[in-house]
């Protein structure tokens, strides 16, 4: 599993200094089924706004 997980989104919840991410689960979503074949197709489930 990976230990560094990292982030450019800064104004993530999970967002931390080094654009580290701090979230203990990461969710990762493909908008073509099961399988996704380009970076373009997925999305982060993760990210929630700092309010």
């Amino acid at each position: 599993m990976a230990q560094d997980v990292l982030c450019e989104v800064n104004n993530c919840v999970y967002w931390a200094q080094g654009n580290q991410c701090e979230a203990e689960r990461i969710y990762v979503v493909s908008h073509a089924g099961k399988e996704a074949e380009k970076q373009e197709e997925t999305d982060c489930k993760t990210f929630e706004p700092q309010h």
